[in-house]
C-alpha cells in the first residue's frame, strides 16, 4: 500500500478504483487490481 499526499493521483489510475473514508484515513481501494491501494492521512 501507498501513502500518498494526492489521493486524486491514485484515483485516476484505475476505472475500479473506489475511495473509502476510515478512521479519519482516505483509503482507496481496487477489488480486480489490489495492487492500486493507496492511502492518504
Amino acid at each position: 500500500m501507498k501513502v500518498r499526499h494526492s489521493i486524486k493521483s491514485a484515483k485516476t489510475r484505475d476505472k475500479d478504483c473506489k475511495v473509502v473514508r476510515r478512521k479519519g484515513r482516505i483509503y482507496i481501494i481496487n477489488k480486480k487490481n489490489p495492487r492500486m491501494k493507496a492511502r492518504q492521512g
